[in-house]
């Protein structure tokens, strides 16, 4: 007699039936969750594909504390499906994140490993599958304990900051400051994506009018003021690769040295953002 396959609960959007949400939801879960989830010994379910009786939120609920395995699928930043990852992120238990290939991923869990997939490109699929079960093969080895969430570490942060050990509430510290920093870079880049965010659209006809009387004077600034704005990114960037090995390491001597250099890119972006802004003639 077979072996029953464990369940790989999927959290996705699903949408109304014929909708686009729902077409691609299928798609998704035909052609790269559940291959994935079979080939790792799973049988994966959506919530649309509950058959007990009872109420679906209950067993929605009780499937994603449950299960050993959930795979939720990020795309279209969808209200229920972060609540229910969220759950999922409290009790650690193991977890693999997808979302659509070039949809950003939401700030608060960009710190997780996300696979990107698109579903109308085969050579997507096929990456996003053997990724699906590559991250599925090592995270079933972990114990609970290892399982990191931005809840989870929220919950250690706090018993760091009041812990009796002054290593300990510097690493607090440390950990703030980067979280404090990643939120200014994404505010940015958000802005600096959206242009109407930065000039406020009663100036847009005067800000057109004046560059295009002041072209060949003021394009070679606009040019150097945001590349340097991009090249302080990428540093910002480089940074934060060390930055993430050392919270790995977790090595006490160096914490000082790279909290002051968070705290001088801090003051350095606040700076070159009011400066763009000020020599500019497009200010609010």
């Amino acid at each position: 007699m077979a072996t029953e396959k464990q369940t790989c609960f999927v959290i996705s959007p699903i949408g109304q039936d014929s909708s686009e949400t729902r077409k691609r939801a299928d798609q998704i879960l035909k052609h790269v969750v559940r291959p994935a989830a079979t080939a790792c010994g799973f049988n994966a379910v959506r919530a649309d594909e509950i058959s007990e009786p009872g109420l679906i939120t209950t067993q929605v609920l009780q499937h994603i504390i449950e299960d050993p395995l959930v795979i939720a699928d990020l795309s279209g930043s969808n209200p229920n499906v972060f609540y229910e990852l969220a759950v999922r992120h409290a009790i650690r238990k193991p977890l693999v994140q997808i979302i659509q290939k070039d949809e950003k991923i939401p700030f608060d869990v960009a710190g997780m490993r996300t696979i990107p997939v698109d579903h109308r490109d085969l050579d997507s699929v096929q990456e996003a599958k053997t990724e699906i079960e590559k991250q599925v093969n090592t995270i079933l080895k972990k114990r609970p304990e290892e399982i990191e969430s931005p809840i989870s570490v929220s919950i250690e942060l706090q018993a760091l900051r009041h812990s009796e050990n002054p290593e300990e509430r510097s690493f607090a510290e440390f950990v703030s400051a980067v979280a404090d920093l990643r939120s200014d870079i994404a505010a940015m880049d958000k802005r600096l994506a959206k242009p109407d965010s930065i000039i406020s659209s009663q100036n847009i006809e005067a800000l057109a009018e004046i560059l295009s009387r002041r072209i060949l004077r003021e394009r070679p600034d606009v040019d150097r003021d945001y590349m340097k704005m991009r090249e302080m990114m990428h540093m910002i960037d480089r940074t934060m690769h060390r930055i993430d090995e050392l919270q790995r390491t977790k090595r006490p001597e160096d914490l000082a040295t790279m909290l002051n250099e968070l705290k001088s890119i801090q003051d350095i972006m606040k700076t070159m953002t009011i400066n763009f802004m000020e020599t500019r003639e497009f200010r609010r």
